[in-house]
């Protein structure tokens, strides 16, 4: 089993940064393939970024490159979503996902196994 926990949400004024992280911990081999969706009040859950672990290779969300880049520190089993000149679109209850195959990056929430509690990001 995977447990994912993230951080880093908060308040934050139109323009601003928030930088999102997602620790992951128990079976890490499930852990191939870790995504960053959002859900809006009253909205589909969307993709947003999705990292491949084992080449750093990466999926963005064509609405949000430019804004948001994601990384990695497998020292530390965690993804990073930095999320720059935010605006009140963005607000959103942001989660961190995980699932252990990652060869064609998934971007559908239903191909995930592993979900965090997720974090909001709440921007005015």
């Amino acid at each position: 089993h995977v447990q994912l926990v993230e951080s880093g949400g908060g308040s934050v004024q139109a323009g601003g940064s928030l930088r999102l992280s997602c620790q992951a911990s128990g079976n890490i081999l499930g852990t191939n393939c870790m995504a960053w969706f959002r859900q809006a009040p009253g909205r589909a859950r969307e993709g947003v970024a999705v990292i491949r672990t084992r080449d750093s290779s990466t999926w963005i969300a064509d609405s949000l490159k430019g804004r948001f880049t994601n990384s990695q520190d497998n020292a530390k089993n965690s993804v990073y979503l930095q999320m720059n000149t935010l605006t009140p679109e963005d607000t959103a209850t942001y989660y961190c996902a995980a699932r252990p195959f990652c060869g064609v990056i998934p971007r559908d929430s239903s191909a995930y196994n592993y979900w965090g509690q997720g974090t909001q990001v709440t921007v005015s």
